[in-house]
Order: C-alpha cells, then sequence, then structure tokens
C-alpha cells in the first residue's frame, strides 16, 4: 500500500505522476464506445468485484442519469443510455454464487441480457477475476465487445479483452482511484456529445 510508506504530499505527487501516464487515446476509445452504444440502443453492461464492484455501480448510476441534461431527465421522449451494473442485484448474485459458483455471478445474467454488439465494461485491479474472465469469454463469443480496466501488470484479463485501459501500478487502492477519476472524463464527454454541448456544441 503506498499510502503505508508516503506522506499525504508524497501520495499526491506518486498519484499525479500515474495520472501523467494514463493512455489518452484509450480513454477516448473508451468515450466512443459509450456513445456508440447510446447512438445504436446498445446496452452497456458493468462489472467487477470490491471496490470495484461498487464502481461499476457508480459508473452506471451516472451514464444512466447523467449522460441527460437536467431539462431532460422528465422527458420521455429522449433517448437514454441502456446500461446495468450486473454487481447490483443481490439476490441473483448470491442464488447463483450458492447454487452455481462465485465464478458464474456476471456471465449467467449477461446469458440472459446480452446481445451482440452491447458492451461490456470489466473492471479487475488484479486482471485476475475468475468471475471477471468468464463474463469476458463468453461476451467475446457471443459478439459483445469488451473493454476492460485493469492494474498491476493486467492478468489474464488484459490478454481476453478486446480493448482497454491499463494502469500499470501495484496498488490496489491508486488503480482503482484512477479507474473512477477517468471515467468522470468519460462520462462528462458521452453527456456533451449526446446534448451537443462544450466542445460539440453546433458552431
Amino acid at each position: 500500500m503506498l499510502g503505508a510508506t508516503l506522506d499525504a504530499a508524497q501520495y499526491v505527487n506518486r498519484l499525479n505522476d500515474e495520472l501523467e501516464r494514463i493512455d489518452q487515446e484509450a480513454m477516448r476509445r473508451w468515450a466512443e464506445l459509450v456513445y456508440r452504444a447510446w447512438e445504436t440502443g446498445r446496452f452497456v453492461f458493468i462489472i467487477g468485484n470490491g471496490g470495484s464492484g461498487t464502481t461499476a455501480s457508480h459508473m452506471a448510476e451516472d451514464l444512466g442519469k447523467s449522460t441527460l441534461s437536467e431539462k431532460d431527465l422528465r422527458d420521455e421522449s429522449k433517448r437514454r443510455l441502456k446500461v446495468l451494473s450486473l454487481t447490483d442485484n443481490a439476490g441473483w448474485l448470491m442464488a447463483v454464487g450458492n447454487d452455481v459458483g462465485y465464478d458464474q455471478i456476471f456471465v449467467q445474467q449477461l446469458m440472459n441480457y446480452g446481445g451482440p454488439e452491447d458492451v461490456l465494461i470489466a473492471i479487475s485491479g488484479s486482471g485476475n477475476s475468475p468471475n471477471i474472465l468468464e463474463a469476458v469469454d463468453w461476451a467475446n463469443r457471443h459478439e459483445l465487445i469488451t473493454f476492460g480496466l485493469t492494474g498491476y501488470d493486467g492478468g489474464k484479463l488484459k490478454q481476453l479483452q478486446q480493448d482497454g485501459l491499463h494502469i500499470k501500478l501495484h496498488d490496489m487502492g491508486m488503480v482503482e482511484s484512477i479507474h473512477l477519476c477517468l471515467f468522470h472524463w468519460i462520462l462528462n464527454d458521452v453527456f456533451a456529445r449526446v446534448n451537443g454541448e462544450g466542445r460539440y456544441a453546433p458552431a
């Protein structure tokens, strides 16, 4: 844990250094995937375990609500992004984990919901979570688009995913923080494109 050896100033400096190394083109591709899903009416599914599981919930909530302008929230005619965090149905997760196996908790949901050209965002700091790998493997074989968010050396997920953003850092807390930090740019970029605002405003 970096925070156990670095003081506050050193920790912030290290975080700044890691942010400077981010693959910004991968960020743009991530935003494009989400925007294209909105444009074509495809689903975006998000999965993760532990802290990454709550990040999946956070991302789904923000993408579901905050890609709309405040004036459009009550507009039934406004096209909305179809987004689900597969970490959020506690009963289903427990039933599958208990009756089938914990490695099946995400892929079993994808079998119900997922279809060709849907997007699966898979978050795994280690890149080696079996339930993430099962879901990504199924998604690849069923023509979904898979995008991984990884840390450490990327693990098996970095090899299995079709595309992704990798934080080459051996500290789970900072990796998770960076994933969520970068996501908020993704959200803002998609919002601007959906609503024709900011740098996407008509000339």
